[in-house]
């Protein structure tokens, strides 16, 4: 089953962008997956083809239309009605890499590239579009943000990434970040690549970088250091219970 893109924008050239070469480029030129592009002007029903309107309330800025967006959207659907639809917007909640694999485990996704001051509000309970974001951070659309969504869902799918061992040693794929690596030269302006990692013996090499992943996440981010702890008491709890059941 390809992985099937569908892209609703106001700016169909972005894509497929730099989705177009490197391991992504081969996978598309490969039909590991597939991107179609859905311009939401085609949309609007107005001999100018208007899509926004000033803010109800008054406010700066233009607000694209629900019932634009509606109809763009109820055509995505139609050319991939399995797909999630999802809104790439600063109000959304943050992508996790549980929700990355999630969907590129599925049929594919539509995504709904915003501009001015966003969207009218309707159009999320009206069409069930769920709503994401890929950081704190503003953008001048959503289309630089759904290219980010779809890379990390793309390297995921089979076939895509060389070594199958690459994807899963990556940052936040257990919760942590990633430890630090190295390469030759061993030694550069008086650094030196740490002893362990040129020692040759793999159980302490693996020791070490479970400790760096684990030390780095606790003190750069400590958010997912205290999501990666409770997670892990509650495991820890889990197999205690079990060990308990089993002993009763």
């Amino acid at each position: 089953m390809t992985f099937a893109a569908t892209v609703l924008t106001l700016y169909p050239d972005m894509f497929p962008g730099p989705l177009g070469i490197s391991l992504a480029g081969r996978g598309l030129a490969e039909a590991k997956w597939s991107i179609e592009t859905v311009q939401i002007r085609d949309f609007a029903r107005d001999k100018h083809r208007t899509v926004d309107d000033t803010p109800a309330g008054g406010g700066a800025g233009m607000v694209l239309k629900a019932d634009v967006l509606a109809a763009a959207i109820d055509h995505a659907r139609s050319l991939s009605p399995e797909a999630p639809v999802i809104a790439m917007t600063p109000r959304g909640r943050p992508i996790s890499q549980a929700r990355v694999r999630e969907l590129a485990a599925g049929p594919g996704v539509t995504i709904l590239c915003g501009r001015f001051e966003g969207f009218d509000e309707r159009i999320f309970e009206g069409r069930n579009v769920e709503q994401v974001s890929v950081g704190d951070i503003v953008l001048s659309g959503g289309e630089p943000a759904a290219l980010m969504l779809l890379d990390a869902c793309i390297r995921l799918l089979p076939g895509v990434m060389g070594a199958a061992s690459s994807g899963a040693e990556e940052s936040f794929e257990d919760g942590l970040l990633e430890y630090p690596h190295y390469t030759r030269p061993t030694e550069w302006e008086g650094r030196t690549i740490p002893e362990v990692l040129r020692s040759g013996d793999h159980a302490k090499i693996a020791a070490w970088r479970k400790q760096k992943a684990e030390e780095d996440t606790r003190l750069r981010r400590p958010d997912l250091w205290e999501r990666h702890r409770g997670a892990r008491d509650q495991s820890a709890s889990g197999a205690r219970h079990k060990d308990e059941d089993l002993g009763s």
